[in-house]
């Protein structure tokens, strides 16, 4: 009999002696499954002795076995263990204490256990051994820099050209057709247009321009540039009157890129996304919004030119960004042993 077995027979005979009487609070044979580990867990009071005996069903060796008293104290361990005989530790204060069998064979190993108290006191006879589980959230604060929207301003950027476009059989061999383009401004988020042929159409933009100054909506408008296009462009609101003969048309056609356009001034098919024929017109656009705008005009009159006023207003929004220091919430949870008693 070794040393280890001496000692702890002598501990039981001591205990015994004088009228202690183990209490059971465990018996289980479990299997250690290959390279992993089991583990219980077991309440015992101040001053109980813990009596523990294990071995392996087959004899064979379990690696490791520990008991550790929580959070993280080991009492007592054992390598390479076949059987352990009585196994005595002293309880110095309540807690809760760790059983733990670990296996590092290449198959699974059947393991019997027994655990025992030894009450020093009638009023921990009854101690309930059982641990019980909680769910703790723990919140910490994260620093991290955010990006954030300082400023934000809205403006109404309005480009005009006049375009001339010749006639049919125009003497001077120019085609009767013609293309304005236009470079919308960063941050575009829509845009509108007016087109106008000769006098009439100019004086429908005039009109329509003036009797806008004096609406409420442009009375309280915050935005630079804010008249008759911006709300178009803007809101769709169309104060623009659509002209009915009398005056010179125009065919028009917005053209969806240069290769297009080349097409188009030579006479072949094209890809267009609005056209029309009219003496004026006008419309929101939200597309596109970025790049460049090809305007392809046509005059169909066989000996007068006509001259093409053509206005895009583009709303921008240009924002100003900036960053800060917040503070992110990151919860995580964690499980945490209690006793009931």
């Amino acid at each position: 009999m070794s040393k280890i077995t001496l000692t702890s027979v002598f501990s039981m005979l001591q205990l015994l002696a004088v009228g202690q009487t183990p209490l059971d609070v465990a018996e289980s044979t479990i299997k250690v499954g290959a390279l992993s580990e089991e583990v219980f867990y077991y309440g015992f009071a101040a001053g109980d002795e813990l009596i523990f005996n294990f071995e392996e069903v087959k004899g064979k060796e379990l690696k490791e076995l520990e008991i550790i008293e929580l959070p993280g104290t080991s009492k007592f361990m054992d390598y390479k263990a076949k059987r352990i005989s009585n196994k005595i530790l002293h309880i110095n204060r309540t807690g809760i204490y760790k059983f733990r069998f670990a296996n590092s064979a290449l198959v699974g190993r059947i393991c019997r256990f027994r655990l025992q108290r030894i009450p020093t006191h009638d009023s921990t006879k009854n101690f309930n051994t059982s641990v019980y589980w909680k769910t703790i959230h723990d919140t910490t604060y994260i620093p991290f820099e955010e990006r954030y929207l300082a400023k934000s301003d809205t403006i109404a950027t309005t480009m005009e050209q006049l375009a001339k476009v010749s006639s049919q059989n125009a003497l001077n061999g120019n085609r009767n057709n013609n293309v304005v383009e236009y470079e919308l401004p960063p941050g575009t988020t829509s845009w509108s247009y007016y087109i106008g042929v000769g006098n009439a159409g100019k004086a429908e933009y005039e009109r329509a321009k003036n009797k806008f100054v004096n609406t409420a909506a442009a009375q309280l408008a915050t935005i630079s540039g804010y008249g008759a296009m911006a709300a178009l462009a803007l809101h769709g609101i169309n104060t623009f009157v659509s002209l009915q003969g009398g005056a010179d048309n125009v065919k028009y056609w917005f053209i969806s890129d240069w290769n297009n356009v080349l097409a188009f001034k030579a006479g072949n098919q094209f890809m267009q996304y609005k056209q029309g024929d009219v003496v004026n017109d006008a419309a929101q656009m939200k597309n596109p919004l970025t790049g460049k705008i090809y305007l392809g005009l046509l005059n169909d009159n066989i000996l007068q030119a006509i001259d093409v006023h053509v206005r895009i207003t583009a709303i921008q929004v240009n924002q100003i960004w900036s960053t800060r220091t917040v503070n992110k919430v990151q919860v995580s949870s964690r499980q945490v042993a209690f006793l009931a008693n």
